[in-house]
């Protein structure tokens, strides 16, 4: 648990000892800062659906933009980088598994991300003290947004632990993603027996289902499953990368 701990800690240092991270973070409040504006500015509206906020928040298009371009930028350099720079090597050679090198950079890069989106908060009780907030939907809403954001970063780490260079494994992660995200969007036309699949792949619907309160198992199974099986995947590829004279 201390080597975790140490990895992780040092995740997070390279993190916010980095101007990329302060830049990504102005960039992230500044937009939800927008979309806040335009989301007060529509509910404010006479006859608006207050009850629609965190549906609206958690659902919009910029955030589903933003979130597949952020999540390649925060995970290109968890191994790629190590690989570059030899330092991978000397990190594998210590006493600690390559398990336990993978989770403690996937856990830096999930607890920068989750720190994104503490500001967020802000605007939920900025609501709250005007009208009536459900709290087991913003609970519901940020658990969400916490598996999401596993999945999609564990997939990113993957992708960084199969290349050398940051921007190879930057691009091969958001192509990765983009399948993952896009699936939801032949429901529609899909015939019934497939339907149900795409379904529960469908990312859009989870989200939505979230923001309304509603935490269904099949979501936690299918989330918890995916990231578990994107990070054996790389841990996977790191030990046949040590055992490759």
């Amino acid at each position: 648990m201390r080597k975790l701990l140490a990895i992780i800690g040092r995740e997070w240092r390279a993190y916010f000892l980095s101007p990329l991270a302060y830049v990504i973070l102005t960039a992230f409040m500044f937009l939800n800062g927008l979309i806040f504006s335009r989301i007060v500015a529509f509910l404010s509206a006479p006859g608006g659906p207050r009850e629609r906020f965190l549906s609206l928040l958690f659902t919009n298009t910029f955030f589903w933009i933003f979130t597949l371009f952020i999540v390649p930028i925060l995970t290109m350099r968890l191994l790629a980088e190590e690989r570059r720079s030899g330092t991978l090597e000397v990190l594998l050679t210590s006493p600690v598994s390559e398990t336990a090198v993978v989770l403690g950079k996937f856990l830096g890069a999930l607890g920068f991300y989750l720190v994104l989106w503490a500001p967020s908060l802000l605007f939920v009780l900025a609501i709250r003290s005007r009208t009536d907030v459900d709290l087991g939907a913003v609970a519901a809403g940020y658990l969400g947004i916490a598996l999401l954001g596993a999945y999609f970063l564990a997939i990113g780490t993957f992708a960084s632990a199969v290349t050398k260079n940051q921007i190879l494994a930057a691009i091969l992660a958001f192509a990765m993603l983009i399948p993952v995200f896009s699936v939801g969007l032949f429901e529609s036309g899909a015939d019934p027996s497939r339907q149900s699949i795409i379904g529960y792949l469908n990312l859009w619907d989870h989200m939505d289902e979230f923001a309304r309160g509603v935490v269904d198992t099949r979501r936690l199974v299918y989330y918890l499953s995916g990231t578990a099986f994107f990070l054996l995947l790389a841990a996977t590829v790191l030990s046949a990368k040590k055992e490759t004279p």
